[in-house]
């Protein structure tokens, strides 16, 4: 789960960029942390670099799926 330690740097919001999952190579739609829908894994993607693969010991298909990135933090420039 990602941390914070001041939350005077975040903004809560109901942006539907949040409700998409994406799947691995997509283009980042939004600079920001991504999560994992199905095993939990976290990484940071720069837009519009390509959403990254996950090897078989972070991301076991048959159990967790196929990965589906959700945004979790929006980079705002």
């Amino acid at each position: 789960m990602a941390l914070y330690k001041n939350s005077a740097y975040l903004t809560a919001t109901t942006e539907a960029a949040f409700d998409t999952t994406h799947g691995l190579g997509v283009a980042t739609p939004h600079s920001g942390i991504y999560r994992c829908d199905g095993c939990g894994r976290e990484i940071a993607s720069n837009a519009p670099n390509p959403l990254p693969s996950q090897n078989s010991s972070q991301h076991n298909s048959a159990t967790h799926g196929a990965i589906r990135w959700r945004l979790i933090v929006y980079a705002q420039g």
